[in-house]
């Protein structure tokens, strides 16, 4: 018995849909593509590593967003090998302020890769772009698709839910078993042409008319067989993820100047704002005063900011800001610790937080 058939029956209800009516989407989605979706988006090239920049940075984060984004981080970095031979500080200041750090390092370690194993050259083959870090088996199908018109399935978030609702299939799409099943589908519904536009149609479709929340099922090309619009299910598929409750944490940050100068910490690679510039932290506000003095220097005077919310996929965290002004030499700059002026701050990778702090007049004491 064929496996694929055998991934697919393995989930009850799963397809309930008969994938001989599949022929046909491929060829609707694309006529839909020419005429409906979007065209002439500053990463709609052959280059391989315009290509593989865009999907980096479109993982989980919108194309408005990522369009100034990507066209200052291509003219700060326009080759691959202008980016591996960049600093680490260099490429998470072109980032700052994109969110999901680890992307960032991984894009850097990535053309570090290339340029040392493939001699400078995006590789063509697709084990060899799912060995790269930080890039799964849909984006680099993605790559291949629109940089080596490679005939291959994507399944990121927006087909995930076209699929789901076309198809009728149930089960949170996280689960491995239904994403299974949706892969299975996905590689069904290639065309053997025309990928580029087959593979950003299912892009735009999700982003453009089957959206999350008041699908636009009277324009969408695949309308009249999608199980969801049949059988009034546009509202519940894809199922949602099961809920959790989200944490909330808690913590001090502390603004140290002397001066007109801001002390930062460089975070280590791994963890939350892993390589970015960001301010040390304490318990509470009381301690402000005991961490200036382990670190050699005098609290002159404090400045209690308000309290603000930052939310992170997994957790919230309520960020208590102190502006202290100290004096002392304090602690000699080197790869973890730097004194920076508020307009060198701005300009290095730092977290959003920091960014919106040192918006904030009574945050800078100068």
């Amino acid at each position: 018995m064929n496996m694929k058939r055998n991934q697919a029956d393995s989930i009850p209800d799963v397809y309930c849909m008969s994938t001989q009516q599949s022929p046909t989407f491929s060829t609707r989605l694309i006529e839909w593509q020419h005429v409906h979706g979007r065209h002439g988006l500053p990463w709609h090239s052959s280059n391989p590593y315009h290509v593989w920049l865009s999907e980096i940075m479109l993982q989980q984060t919108q194309v408005n967003t990522v369009i100034p984004y990507y066209q200052a981080f291509l003219a700060k970095f326009p080759t691959i090998l202008t980016l591996a031979e960049a600093g680490s500080d260099e490429v998470m200041a072109a980032w700052s302020g994109l969110g999901y750090y680890t992307r960032a390092r991984n894009l850097h370690r990535a053309a570090q890769l290339i340029v040392a194993q493939h001699q400078g050259q995006f590789p063509d083959d697709v084990e060899q772009v799912m060995a790269l870090p930080g890039i799964g088996r849909s984006t680099a199908a993605a790559i291949c698709a629109f940089a080596f018109g490679q005939c291959r399935p994507i399944l990121d978030g927006n087909v995930k839910r076209v699929l789901a609702r076309w198809a009728g299939i149930t089960g949170f799409p996280g689960d491995k078993k239904v994403e299974a099943a949706m892969w299975v589908l996905a590689e069904q519904l290639v065309p053997q042409a025309d990928i580029e536009t087959y593979t950003q149609a299912q892009m735009d479709l999700g982003s453009l008319v089957c959206t999350r929340s008041k699908p636009r099922c009277d324009v969408c090309p695949v309308a009249a067989d999608c199980v969801a619009r049949q059988t009034g299910r546009t509202t519940s598929l894809p199922t949602p993820k099961p809920r959790k409750a989200i944490p909330t944490r808690a913590t001090t940050m502390l603004l140290i100047w002397r001066g007109d100068k801001l002390l930062l910490q460089k975070r280590p690679d791994r963890g939350i704002w892993g390589g970015l510039w960001c301010l040390p932290e304490v318990d509470t506000s009381l301690d402000a005063e005991a961490w200036c003095a382990r670190h050699g220097m005098a609290l002159e005077s404090t400045t209690c900011l308000p309290a603000f919310e930052h939310v992170f996929t997994h957790f919230r965290l309520t960020i208590s800001p102190v502006a202290c002004e100290v004096s002392g030499p304090g602690l000699t700059p080197d790869e973890q610790w730097q004194w920076f002026d508020h307009k060198s701050a701005l300009a290095a990778g730092i977290p959003q937080p920091l960014r919106r702090l040192l918006t904030n007049r009574q945050a800078v004491l100068l």
